[in-house]
C-alpha cells in the first residue's frame, strides 16, 4: 500500500458514488445567476480555460455550469484531419497497445477482457480479439464533447451499469478492472475499416452522459444493462461529426479488429492530443492494408 493509494483511492471505495454524482449534476444545471457564474467564473479560473475558442465566450451568457461545462467551439477550433482514424476528443492518450487475444492491459499487474469491458458480449468481443485499443483520458480543463473518429454507422449502443470511480493514472494504476467495472456506454459501430467500438467511460462526479442520438443516457443511473439496437435505421455519422458529450471528466476507449488500423497500438502514451487530429496518418493505414492484403 503506498501513499497514492491511501489518499487518492482508498476514500473512492467509502464514499456513495453514485449520489454524490447526482448531487454534482443537480448542482451543474442551476440556473440561479449568482451561483451558476460563480461556479464558472472559479472552474475558469482554477483550470485556466480558454473561452476564446469556445463559441460564446462570454461566462455569464451560459444559463448554467453544465451548458458552460459542454460548451461549443468556434467553427475552424478544431480541424479535422484527413485521416482514416482522428481523436474523438480532447485530452491524453492515456495508453494504445496490441489486444493479447482477448486481454487489455490497464496498468502494471492489472489486466482486463474484452467480455468484461464490452458488457459480456462474447460474440461482439471476438470481432476485436489481437486487435488494438487506445485509451484518451479528459481532463475537467478540456473540450468534453465527443466525435465520430472515421465516417460510419452506428449499430447499437449499450449502457453497462456499475461503479463511478474516477479514471485518473492514480485510480487507473490501483483500481483492479476500473474500466471494466465503471458505468460505460458501449457504442458499435461499422466502418469501411471493420467495426469500431467506441466506449465512453462515466466516473465519479460524472453528472450526465449524453449522444445526440438519444440524449441523456445518465442520470438516473440504472441497475441493470439497457441496449438500442439500431441496424435498421439509417444512422451514419462523418468523421468529426459530434456523437455525444460528458459532463466532467472522463475516459474514451477506441477498440479496432486485427489487421485493421493495427498502427494504432503504435501510438505514443502519455501524449496530450486535440479532437480532430489524427490517431493515425494515411500511408500507415495503406502499409497496414497492403501488407494485410498480400
Amino acid at each position: 500500500m503506498n501513499l497514492a493509494w491511501l489518499f487518492k483511492v482508498l476514500p473512492q471505495y467509502l464514499v456513495p458514488q453514485h449520489l454524490l454524482s447526482e448531487l454534482v449534476h443537480w448542482l451543474a444545471n442551476r440556473e440561479t445567476p449568482w451561483l451558476k457564474n460563480l461556479m464558472i467564473r472559479s472552474f475558469v479560473r482554477l483550470y485556466d480555460i480558454d473561452l476564446d475558442e469556445a463559441a460564446e465566450p462570454d461566462p455569464t451568457a451560459y444559463p448554467c455550469f453544465n451548458a458552460f461545462f459542454t460548451r461549443a467551439l468556434k467553427p475552424g477550433a478544431r480541424p479535422i484531419a484527413d485521416a482514416p482514424l482522428v481523436s474523438p476528443a480532447d485530452g491524453v492518450i492515456s495508453r494504445a497497445a496490441r489486444i493479447d487475444g482477448h486481454t487489455l492491459v490497464q496498468a502494471k499487474c492489472h489486466d482486463y477482457t474484452l467480455e468484461a469491458l464490452l458488457g459480456g458480449d462474447i460474440h461482439y468481443a471476438r470481432q476485436f480479439e489481437n486487435g488494438a485499443q487506445a485509451v484518451i483520458y479528459l481532463s475537467p480543463r478540456d473540450y468534453h464533447r465527443v466525435h465520430m473518429p472515421t465516417d460510419g454507422r452506428l449499430v447499437s449502443m449499450t449502457y453497462v451499469p456499475g461503479d463511478l470511480f474516477a479514471v485518473n493514472p492514480a485510480t487507473v494504476a490501483h483500481v483492479d478492472q476500473l474500466f471494466a467495472r465503471n458505468e460505460r456506454l458501449i457504442l458499435r459501430f461499422e466502418t469501411d475499416h471493420g467495426p469500431l467500438a467506441l466506449i465512453m467511460v462515466g466516473a465519479i462526479f460524472v453528472g450526465s452522459m449524453e449522444t445526440v442520438w438519444a440524449g441523456r443516457i445518465t442520470p438516473p443511473y440504472g441497475p441493470v444493462l439497457r441496449h438500442w439496437d439500431y441496424e435498421d435505421e439509417d444512422l451514419h455519422f462523418a468523421r468529426g461529426e459530434e456523437i455525444g458529450r460528458f459532463n466532467m471528466g472522463s475516459t474514451v476507449i477506441i477498440l479496432t479488429p486485427d489487421n485493421a488500423l493495427a498502427p494504432l497500438a503504435d501510438l505514443r502514451a502519455p501524449a496530450a492530443i486535440r479532437m480532430g487530429e489524427p490517431l493515425l496518418l494515411p500511408q500507415e493505414s495503406e502499409t497496414t492494408s497492403n501488407t494485410s492484403g498480400g
